[in-house]
């Protein structure tokens, strides 16, 4: 078995922070990465996007799963990085990811539900998410799921962005005729414009011509 890289989609009011993104519909929330993954740290950042951030703070005021919360640095015009305690109301995923060795690599909001990408050395790893979500009523979806196995092991050479381009194209049937996904689709799928996605595509897939189907001195010319 690989590891996996998962796209999950779920949906409760009571996981941290629904209520305020409810209340500013303007607001996108993703999880600040280089903050580090520690549950138990007791605080957690994220990087919050609104065109009017008092009324997202009346949101976090009257959002039952944040106990306190700080404006902690504004990047840039409508961004600032926030931090934030929890309640013991609210339901939280990261722990769950964690107890089962893996890592909530990026979260961010779809209106009122909650898309993860999470990183699990195996696939059956995720049965314990499912579990907790059963337990306590969350709506969750598997988007899709990726094995880094095959193309993680080549020397082809590909960046990240290009092999979860690619893999992200052969899952959702982009390359069969006819398709089953458009390069609208694709780009969609993985949150760029169609420009990008194409270019991904087409250094991916010459790189895998490369690597796989020329010889040295091919290579080298």
């Amino acid at each position: 078995m690989s590891d996996i890289k998962a796209v999950v989609r779920a949906k409760h009011p009571d996981i941290v922070l629904t209520g305020a993104v409810t209340h500013d519909r303007s607001s996108k929330v993703t999880s600040v990465s280089e903050a580090g993954t520690d549950p138990t740290s007791g605080k957690f950042f994220y990087r919050i996007e609104s065109a009017d951030f008092d009324r997202f703070e009346d949101g976090l005021r009257n959002d039952r799963t944040v106990g306190a919360f700080e404006r902690i640095i504004e990047t840039r015009d409508e961004e600032a990085i926030y931090s934030f305690e929890y309640t013991d109301e609210a339901k939280v995923l990261s722990p769950v990811v964690s107890a089962a060795n893996g890592v909530i690599l990026d979260m961010k909001n779809d209106e009122s539900a909650w898309i993860l990408t999470i990183w699990m050395p195996e696939r059956t790893d995720l049965v314990h998410l499912w579990d907790y979500a059963q337990q306590n009523d969350i709506d969750i979806d598997l988007l899709r799921v990726n094995e880094y196995d095959g193309l993680g092991n080549t020397d082809a050479g590909l960046t990240d962005s290009q092999r979860e381009a690619l893999l992200v194209a052969f899952e959702t049937g982009y390359f069969e005729e006819p398709r089953n996904a458009t390069l609208g689709e694709l780009a969609a799928e993985l949150d760029i414009s169609q420009p990008a996605a194409s270019g991904l595509l087409r250094r991916g897939i010459k790189r895998l011509i490369t690597s796989s189907l020329l010889d040295d001195s091919e290579k080298r010319d």
